[in-house]
């Protein structure tokens, strides 16, 4: 009996979105105001699921200065944290001038092509998706969830205050768990419709109230592809800004084989043995299916499978 030889698949990538170089500094945060005009603040340009940059010879640079970036559109200041004492902030710019930004010279692309491409410095992606995040927190809680008034920001966007009734809001991240099940030599892998042509990843889903960890993630393959599943093993986490969640990375141990899929919610699930979900992670599968890409968490999940 021979054993398959797997791809040698080189050094383990980074994960994307994680390992701030900035201190949150969250007892600095009532001072946000006087903040933006010190000495060196910068900040990020962000427009929904955009980032703008400018151009500097062959290299991209994020940051602005608090002026350019209010002439350039910039508005609600959100505090990021402090880079070496010097304070970093993101502003909200619309994401309607998007062309005439580009006009003007300026790189503008959507963060996930960004962060999958690698045109930033990686120590640019956490603070952007910070930035990103908590802009999406303040677009979808403009009004207080507890009469209905609509609230300001407050501690450089770390909190929204009620002026009606005095109900302080602040931020949330979903938790969402995503699974690896493993059965043997074969892992599980789903495709949602949205995805790119032939790109297979791990099963995801958010986590109920009153669920823990383990429970939501035996709960989620059971309902999407008819699975039951044992011993859940967590691997990693990453917060995930798009718009606001935090992706809890597990590897489960399948119970049963046959597929029941729920087609409401994946186009498809099937099981995937190691060398071809190896082939699937050095995109050189026979029939051009691939994995995503190491920014996103399932690659990490789905390469510790291939790992054992």
């Amino acid at each position: 009996m021979t054993s398959t030889v797997l791809p040698d698949l080189g050094p383990w990538p980074a994960l994307g979105y994680v390992g701030s170089p900035l201190d949150r500094a969250a007892h600095r945060r009532a001072e946000a105001e006087a903040l933006l005009e010190a000495r060196g603040a910068r900040t990020y340009l962000i427009g929904g699921e955009l980032v703008a940059a400018r151009k500097l010879g062959d290299w991209l640079e994020p940051l602005f200065e608090p002026d350019h970036a209010r002439a350039l559109g910039g508005t609600a200041p959100l505090f990021l944290g402090l880079s070496d004492g010097v304070p970093r902030f993101s502003m909200r710019f619309d994401p309607g001038r998007r062309e005439a930004l580009e006009a003007e010279g300026f790189f503008v692309s959507d963060l996930r092509s960004i962060a999958a491409g690698g045109v930033l410095p990686p120590e640019h992606l956490t603070p952007i998706a910070c930035g990103k995040a908590l802009g999406a927190w303040h677009g979808r809680h403009r009004f207080c969830a507890n009469c209905g008034q609509e609230s300001g920001p407050r501690d450089g966007g770390w909190r929204r205050d009620c002026p009606a009734c005095g109900a302080q809001h602040f931020p949330r991240t979903d938790p969402v768990v995503i699974m690896l099940t493993a059965s043997g030599d074969r892992c599980l892998l789903g495709r949602q419709p949205q995805f790119a042509p032939g790109m297979w990843s791990a099963l995801a889903g958010f986590v109920e109230p009153g669920e823990t960890v383990e429970d939501a993630v035996r709960r989620e393959i059971l309902e999407e592809a008819g699975i039951t599943v044992g011993a859940v093993r967590y691997h990693t986490s990453q917060p995930w800004p798009f718009p606001m969640s935090l992706m809890i990375g597990c590897l489960a141990q399948a119970e049963s084989i046959d597929l029941v899929v729920d087609r409401n919610e994946l186009e498809d699930a099937r099981w995937f043995s190691r060398a071809e979900t190896a082939a699937m992670l050095t995109r050189t599968h026979p029939d051009g299916l691939f994995t995503p890409p190491p920014v996103a968490i399932a690659h990490h999940l789905i390469r510790a499978f291939v790992a054992g």
